[in-house]
């Protein structure tokens, strides 16, 4: 039995479970037409809130959170981790249909683009988006992880250092595209926070040739 204690002042709740998953663990999903099966999505996402409520257990000494086990490219199929059920989290591999955490992925050479890029410079130019752009809730970003087509940051408060953590990848076999991840490690709700984060990026990169593939 979980014993939950809630602070509504900052809206975390401190839920002390077993975990009982990891990373390496997530039962593989499968595809329908490209998408993961709306009942495997359930499953994970379950899987995905109990890891985020054993990661909030003593958050109230620690504002930072712990680092989620799932973050990364997971295998089956490829594709960034989708939501857990609260409203502080979007990523490009929810279902289009899902409006709270569902975002557009972004492409880095759109018709539109005359000078076309490698994914290498693509990233590049992603970093010094990122680096170069004050986000409107005004955390400092700080690269964490880097790899060919993988990039995570931490998105961290300059008050009480509470972190969100930001997820990008150039998945291989489709050209151009590049899909992310935005979510706050604590709480239920973030007034829209990754979603203002994500959109002032895309501003950027639009100005850089950049657009979004679809639109919402």
């Amino acid at each position: 039995m979980a014993l939950s204690t809630s602070f509504s002042i900052f809206n975390i709740h401190i839920i002390k479970v077993i975990p009982i998953h990891n990373s390496s663990s997530f039962p593989p999903l499968h595809e329908h037409d490209g998408k993961i099966n709306p009942s495997e999505q359930i499953k994970q996402r379950e899987l995905i809130l109990k890891s985020e409520e054993f990661a909030s257990i003593g958050a109230i000494f620690n504002f930072s959170g712990k680092k989620p086990d799932y973050l990364g490219v997971q295998k089956n199929p490829p594709a960034l981790a989708l939501c857990p059920a609260t409203r502080n989290c979007i990523s490009t591999s929810e279902n289009v249909t899902n409006l709270t955490h569902y975002a557009p992925p972004w492409n880095y050479n759109p018709e539109t683009r005359k000078d076309r890029v490698s994914r290498e410079e693509a990233m590049e130019e992603l970093i010094d988006v990122i680096e170069s752009t004050i986000p409107p809730e005004n955390f400092t970003p700080r690269i964490v992880e880097r790899t060919e087509d993988y990039l995570r940051l931490e998105y961290q408060s300059p008050i009480m250092g509470f972190v969100d953590d930001v997820e990008f990848w150039f998945p291989p076999d489709r050209d151009s595209i590049v899909e992310y991840r935005s979510a706050s490690r604590l709480g239920n709700f973030d007034f829209d926070v990754n979603r203002k984060r994500i959109k002032a990026l895309r501003l950027e990169l639009e100005k850089r040739g950049w657009a979004s593939q679809d639109s919402i």
